[in-house]
């Protein structure tokens, strides 16, 4: 489902709007929200709005798709995005930080030993990169095609910094819903191909085929060369 708006608050409100919802259902069914978030402009434009939303904070846990190995002060963590535009302005979520300073692999399977008993993801937010990157898995990466991990480090990314960590194929595929948050007229070719060439190899192609529900969240920028044809179906969908 593709959903496009106006502008990066008509965005945001519809987002707070989806989350709040999913937090209800999910609290009302098994105690707990538990949701994986993005970094870069979703962090600034679209996180803000989530500050009003209405709903039991100290229900929620709070993953993060990707992380750059840096220190949370630093202006690349996502760590410090998400929390300067949203999480330090509400109570009681539990945020699962990852442990950068334990390197790539060691963070990566510390967030996986904490990440295992909460799945599956109630929701995973995923911006998206220019390249059709997703979290930090990016074309014709190897990581693509790792079926083992739940989450894994890499110190090979094309873009910098290049330790990371990151969830992997299969963690999104199991998640209850994929949340694509993508702006700007710089991706719209991208957001064409990922949603209308059932044979695209990108990695948010990949994302979007296997999940069980995605959602895409497009401004009229991104969405600017959809055509009206049928769009690729998900997998069940």
């Amino acid at each position: 489902m593709e959903r496009v708006f106006d502008d990066a608050k008509a965005m945001g409100e519809a987002l707070r709007e989806r989350f709040e919802a999913q937090a209800k259902e999910a609290i009302a069914a098994r105690g707990r929200y538990v949701v994986a978030l993005t970094g870069g402009s979703a962090a600034g434009t679209l996180y803000p709005a989530l500050v009003s939303a209405r709903v039991e904070w100290t229900k929620v846990h709070v993953f993060f798709g990707d992380e750059r190995l840096v220190p949370a002060t630093h202006a690349d963590s996502n760590l410090r995005a998400a929390s300067e535009a949203w999480l330090s302005k509400v109570s009681g979520v539990q945020v699962h930080a990852v442990k950068t300073e334990l390197g790539a692999e060691g963070a990566a399977a510390a967030m996986e030993a904490e990440l295992a008993p909460l799945l599956p993801l109630d929701a995973v937010h995923l911006g998206m990169g220019p390249d059709g990157h997703v979290a930090s898995l990016f074309p014709g990466h190897a990581l693509l095609k790792e079926r083992a991990k739940k989450v894994a480090g890499l110190s090979d990314s094309p873009k910098p910094p290049p330790a990371r960590v990151t969830l992997t194929l299969p963690v999104l595929a199991e998640a209850r819903e994929l949340l694509f948050l993508v702006q700007g007229a710089a991706k719209a070719e991208v957001v064409k191909a990922a949603l209308e060439d059932p044979a695209c190899p990108l990695p948010a192609a990949l994302a979007h085929r296997g999940a069980r529900s995605s959602v895409w969240f497009l401004d009229r920028a991104a969405a600017g060369s959809l055509s009206s044809r049928e769009r690729v179906p998900r997998r069940g969908g």
